[in-house]
């Protein structure tokens, strides 16, 4: 498989797969500015989330303090904002036309249906336009090309590409989730365990669509440490860190033996995993989840540069 068309499909399964998290992003934000404050007034936490999307330096130039209406606009709408929303359905978009004999009828019109709609969700008045609305509506249409791509494309090179580019995304973004919920939002070591904790963990479940199953795995008890291990350490999670590593790393794996020789990729990815099956929950959280997050974050950054030396894609 030509380079140029590896990385076409890559990029576009990373850019549904940030649009969908960047919807789950809102949503936790919006249930967070729900929770009551001590003097009794609702609190507003757009600040948390627009760090944790990395796009804060450039918000707070262009909209200064931020509020949910301008938090939504800069992550929703803004095409200066390459996270937003709008700029990865159409980044998705425009990669899956440049390799469109490489993707299967269904898995671009999923694309090209979303990216369509998306304009006319755009003309409509921001008073009719709600931000479960909007969330919805992405989670739904970025389900849509997750599964004609899942029922439809052949599992040949190609798909691995599409494979690792969705789960390295999705392992990125839950991570970020996370550091969120423990770190931005609770800093204090004082307030874990409150009525407010246990709040803010079970809407971090509910933005991951993972409430029900973490609810089967563990039953009612919902405390930090479990919701800490089933998004981390929990393989039949399909969020959890170790499961999105595991699926990069068979599909590296495949192309490996494929093209009949090892990759750096490969290797890289294999460590990380390797980490994680060795990982202890009670010992994470007793270094700092917050140091364990950002670490994996950079791991997980260096099987992306790792695919880019091993398989010639542009910069990262």
């Amino acid at each position: 498989m030509l380079s140029r068309t590896a990385e076409n499909l890559y990029w576009t399964a990373r850019y549904m797969e940030r649009a969908d998290s960047m919807a789950r992003l809102l949503e936790m934000g919006y249930r967070m500015q729900m929770i009551p404050t001590a003097d009794g007034g609702l609190g507003s936490e757009w600040g948390s989330i627009l760090a944790a999307s990395g796009t804060n330096a450039g918000f707070v130039e262009k909209y200064g303090e931020p509020v949910e209406h301008s938090a939504v606009s800069h992550l929703v709408f803004d095409a200066s904002n390459p996270s937003s929303i709008k700029s990865c359905l159409t980044a998705a978009r425009n990669n899956a036309r440049a390799v469109r004999t490489a993707v299967t009828t269904e898995v671009w019109e999923a694309l090209n249906q979303a990216y369509l709609q998306f304009t006319e969700l755009e003309r409509t008045a921001r008073s009719e336009l709600t931000l479960p609305r909007i969330c919805e509506w992405t989670r739904g249409h970025s389900a849509q090309v997750r599964g004609s791509f899942v029922n439809t494309q052949l599992e040949n090179e190609g798909y691995n590409f599409f494979e690792l580019g969705y789960m390295l995304e999705r392992a990125d973004n839950t991570a970020r989730l996370l550091d969120v919920k423990y770190y931005v939002l609770l800093p204090t070591i004082d307030m874990v365990g409150g009525g407010v904790d246990s709040y803010q963990w079970t809407s971090l479940l509910r933005a991951l669509s993972a409430h029900r199953s973490y609810h089967w795995t563990y039953g009612g008890e919902y405390t930090p440490r479990n919701i800490a291990h089933f998004l981390i350490l929990n393989r039949s999670c399909p969020r959890a860190l170790i499961h999105c590593v595991n699926e990069a790393e068979d599909a590296l794996g495949e192309l490996a033996d494929l093209q009949g020789v090892p990759s750096v990729a490969r290797q890289t990815a294999g460590e990380l995993l390797a980490d994680l099956k060795a990982a202890d929950i009670g010992e994470i959280i007793e270094d700092g989840l917050h140091e364990f997050l950002n670490d994996f974050i950079r791991k997980n950054a260096a099987i992306s540069h790792a695919i880019a030396e091993s398989y010639l894609f542009g910069k990262v």
